[in-house]
């Protein structure tokens, strides 16, 4: 899956001229926390967020009174505060290659660009929902998480083993396991009973880890 069919597209920007307390009031309609600032020529220069938005504003502790900070914070624009060096990615890019992105850069979106347009922008908001659909979230059923040899064909036997006892694998992934010689399936699996399905399983595990009804 790539982000071009998980991204927010035509996502609300603002110009490096936006004071910041309509950038902080853009943010709360919309319940957004990051804003793409694109220049007259709707090239993107830069992006603000909550965070940024938050620290240009003046402390609590402050001995300005209120129609000093109302006057400061009309005259601050997002160019002062806002993040010039902007990681973005085209819009071809794979899901995990993003999270990876987001992950190891400690950010919580990135704006998409295709041919230097601003297309999307695609957060961990969005990631969040791709792993509730990966896991089959909203749908109920038997949750198992098993150890399994890590070999080829493993997969492929369990598969197997449900389906002939009339289950249906709704969902599935594999993650790092205790060793380099195992790894951990975690699967939602319907129609079958608890008993049934740890049965079927079995012949095909190391370890029935975790099994319970969602």
């Amino acid at each position: 899956m790539i982000v071009k069919t998980r991204m927010t597209r035509n996502p609300i920007t603002i110009s490096p001229d936006t004071p910041v307390a309509e950038a902080q009031r853009i943010m709360r309609r919309e319940k957004i926390h990051r804003l793409p600032v694109l220049n007259k020529k709707k090239e993107l220069v830069g992006i603000v967020t909550e965070k940024d938005l938050l620290y240009a504003s003046p402390s609590p502790a402050t001995t300005l009174d209120i129609h000093e900070m109302t006057y400061l914070l009309s005259q601050l624009t997002v160019k002062k505060v806002m993040s010039t060096q902007v990681l973005t990615i085209p819009s071809d890019t794979v899901l995990e290659e993003a999270a990876r992105i987001m992950v190891d850069s400690d950010i919580g979106g990135l704006p998409i660009v295709d041919s230097g347009v601003l297309v999307g922008i695609i957060t961990e908001s969005d990631l969040f929902k791709v792993f509730m659909e990966l896991f089959g979230a909203r749908q109920s059923g038997l949750r198992v998480t098993i150890l399994i040899p890590d070999k080829p064909g493993e997969i492929s036997a369990l598969g197997q083993a449900v389906f002939e006892t009339g289950g249906d694998i709704i969902s599935l992934g594999t993650f790092l396991g205790t060793d380099a010689t195992n790894a951990i399936c975690t699967m939602k699996v319907i129609n079958l009973s608890k008993e049934v399905l740890i049965e079927a399983l079995k012949p095909c595990c190391l370890e029935i880890i975790d099994i319970r009804e969602v």
